[in-house]
Formats: structure tokens, sequence, C-alpha cells
């Protein structure tokens, strides 16, 4: 069968329909994709998307309203998994939870009521069900999506010795605090913050009597920054413990990427009915 000539689809102004389907697009991908489309050609697939755009339509009206079906791209993280050795970021891996939520949710609507949309939920039904890749996921990120302590045990002790490190320097730099300050050699701020390091605000002329490092100087040199020697040690303490935690967290992200690497082709699956779903809603609205 021939397909229909670019010109006599202008002519038609198809063009402009895609526009209108496109502005009613929940997602990017989905805008993107609806520009795309071509005429359909054989009856069946013509019966086809009409009859499901259709039983989206009538959601509109029946009170029994379809779930959400919003999502954010996942391309990269699907490409990422099929590379050796890569590590997904955080913000991917909320995005494919996210995903296979909403595929999950929508698996459980349409088998709910599949009698008012029976060629939805046979879509949907087609698709494999997991439920355990959110809990995987959920078990490592927390919904402020920060790693969870007990992501593994190194992480948990090296949370626990950072947290103790930081007492120490707090506690440290309070004795030194007092000390100078009951000696008169601070000036009236008594203290500061210079890259993110807690520091004593000593008068100039004093700066030799305070033992620690220089980090730094007030605009017009009146005021010397120091970070005491009692703090000293515990601040080097901490860098490197908080490198340990970073170290960790980065093999702690590979073995979760690692776990869902089998799941790649899934995960594209998803999207893909995400997808067409969203362009089947535009086309009702």
């Amino acid at each position: 069968m021939k397909t229909i000539l670019k010109k006599t689809l202008v002519d038609l102004e198809f063009p402009e329909v895609l526009a209108q389907v496109a502005a009613c697009c929940n997602t990017v991908k989905g805008k993107d994709e609806a520009l795309k489309i071509t005429p359909l050609i054989t009856p069946e697939s013509i019966e086809q998307s009409l009859r499901t755009t259709s039983e989206y339509l009538s959601s509109f009206t029946n009170e029994i309203r379809i779930p959400n079906h919003g999502f954010e791209d996942i391309a990269q993280e699907i490409k990422l998994l099929g590379i050796d050795n890569t590590a997904l970021e955080i913000e991917g891996f909320r995005k494919i939870a996210h995903i296979v939520t909403t595929c999950i949710s929508h698996k459980k609507f349409f088998k709910k009521f599949k009698e008012y949309y029976p060629l939805l939920f046979e879509i949907i039904d087609s698709i494999e069900e997991n439920r355990k890749i959110v809990p995987s996921i959920e078990n490592i990120i927390d919904r402020f999506g920060e790693i969870r302590n007990n992501a593994s045990p190194d992480l948990q002790r090296i949370r626990k010795q950072i947290q103790e490190t930081r007492g120490k320097i707090n506690q440290s730099f309070s004795s030194a605090l007092q000390k100078y300050q009951t000696s008169e050699l601070l000036d009236e701020i008594r203290e500061s913050v210079v890259d993110n390091r807690r520091v004593l605000a000593v008068k100039a002329m004093y700066r030799r009597k305070v033992k620690g490092v220089v980090l730094g100087s007030s605009t017009t040199g009146s005021i010397v920054f120091i970070e005491p020697d009692a703090v000293l040690r515990y601040s080097r303490q901490l860098a490197n413990l908080e490198y340990d935690e970073i170290e960790e967290i980065r093999e702690i992200l590979k073995n979760l990427t690692h776990l869902l690497r089998p799941h790649a082709d899934l995960l594209h699956e998803y999207q893909d009915y995400l997808l067409r779903t969203d362009i089947t809603a535009a086309k009702a609205k």
C-alpha cells in the first residue's frame, strides 16, 4: 500500500494537527514523539488506535479517571545500564522508581476496570510486573534523595565515625574559644567560618600567641582567622572520613546499578508504555 506524500500531508495541515496533539502531552518525550507521528495505513492499526483513544476519552466523563502517567525520560539511564562497570546517579534511580511505580499502578487500575477499558487493559497486561525494583532502590535511597545510613555496613560505620569526629571538633573548638577569649586575644566577633571550617577571629597583633593554622584574614587585616591546633587533628580525620564516605557511596550506587542491569529491557518497555499512554491521552484531549 502506498504511503501518503509529504506535500499531501502539508496540504491537509497534518503538521498543525500534530502540533495540537503535542501541546496536550504531559511529558517532554511525549511532545517530541507526537510531532513524529505518521498516518496509519492498515485498517486494523487505524481501528486499534481509534478504539484506544475512544476508551481514554471515555475516562473524562465516566468518573473512573485513569491514573497519572507522567514520567521523566530515563533513556540515558537505560543506556548506562547496558555498559558494564557504570553507576547511575541518585536522580536516575529516583526517575526509574517513579516510572516503575506508575506502571504498577496502571496495571492494578486497568485490571480492576478492564470492563471499561478492555484495550488499554490488554496493552498493560502484556507487560511484566516487577515488584522488586522499587524496594531495591528504596532500601538504598530515601524519599529525600539521600543515601540511607544502613545502605551498607561500611557506610553506617563511616557515618558514625564522622558524627563522633564532628563532636570532637566542636568540643575542642569550644575549649580553645573559651581559653583565648579569657586571654582577650580574640576580636569582638570571636569566631568565623572559612572554607566550611570554624576559625578563631584573632586580633592580628596576637596571632603568634594562638597555636594553629592561619586560614585567612579580614579585609582590613586587623583580624586573622586561625584554626586551633586542638581542632586541626580532628579536621584531618574528618576530611579522610568524608572521602571514605564518598567512595563508599560510589560503590553502593555501582552495586545498585549492577542489580538493575538485567531489567534494562523491561525499564525501556515501561517507559515506552507511558510514552504511548501520554500520546493516547493527548489525542483524547
